[in-house]
């Protein structure tokens, strides 16, 4: 279900893209667009896929086809490292904070694939907590300073389009209100975002449009300013 119509190529087209893990067919042929500079949703229930795709993109899942282009690039049979140097950088739900190492050493961890990533002080700027924190073991951080800590070590590499699995997943509401600040802020920055959410509310602060996901496929597609006017239907679709 692309967008039509937009008058020039996306920066990622994703045609037809089915993936499985080993026996177990999780992709059945998905298709979505996102502009550059745009914030774009995946929503769904668990289980729809959401996951999965934004792993397919990064080329984290070992058995995918299909296409997979970006900026005219196609990705599928790229490795995950090649993504990365293309300019796609992906905030796993896991985050991957390294136990052994200071909030500033995990900042300084990956490596800077393009120009124009932000510098360390802008970094500070947009999470203070992190400056404070510069010297504190990763693990020793709450929840929220970890989510923070992940998404700015991927604003440093260079990666103008950004994978964001479920970043406000168990955060207290003043967190998730800053986490939401921040992708403003990244997008008016010139990022492009394709966001895994659970929580449509906090998805509407944020984005564009959003694409609905359902058993491994994209259902439909909603621009945010009718989300209202779709309210029913996506408590439907979500289960909410």
């Amino acid at each position: 279900m692309p967008e039509a119509g937009t008058g020039h190529r996306p920066m990622l087209e994703v045609r037809k893209l089915n993936a499985w893990y080993g026996e177990s067919h999780v992709l059945h042929g998905v298709d979505f667009d996102v502009r550059e500079g745009e914030v774009v949703t995946l929503l769904g229930r668990n289980g729809a896929g959401k996951t999965t795709t934004m792993k397919s993109i990064m080329g984290l899942v070992p058995q995918r086809e299909g296409h997979i282009g970006f900026n005219g690039q196609e990705m599928i049979g790229l490795r995950p490292d090649q993504i990365a140097r293309a300019g796609i950088a992906i905030c796993p739900e896991e985050r991957g904070i390294f136990a052994s190492l200071n909030v500033t050493e995990n900042l300084m961890l990956p490596r800077v694939v393009a120009p124009g990533g932000l510098d360390v002080a802008t970094i500070h700027e947009l999470f203070p907590n992190l400056k404070e924190r510069a010297g504190s073991q990763g693990t020793k951080l709450s929840g929220g300073e970890q989510q923070m800590l992940a998404i700015a070590r991927i604003l440093r590499t260079g990666a103008k389009f950004l994978l964001l699995d479920e970043p406000t997943e168990g955060l207290a509401p003043v967190i998730v209100q800053q986490i939401g600040r921040t992708i403003r802020e990244i997008k008016q920055r010139g990022f492009t975002v394709l966001l895994v959410e659970q929580n449509f509310h906090f998805a509407a602060t944020v984005a564009d449009r959003h694409y609905v996901m359902e058993h491994g496929r994209v259902i439909d597609m909603i621009d945010n300013a009718d989300l209202h006017a779709n309210m029913d239907k996506l408590h439907d679709y979500l289960g909410v």
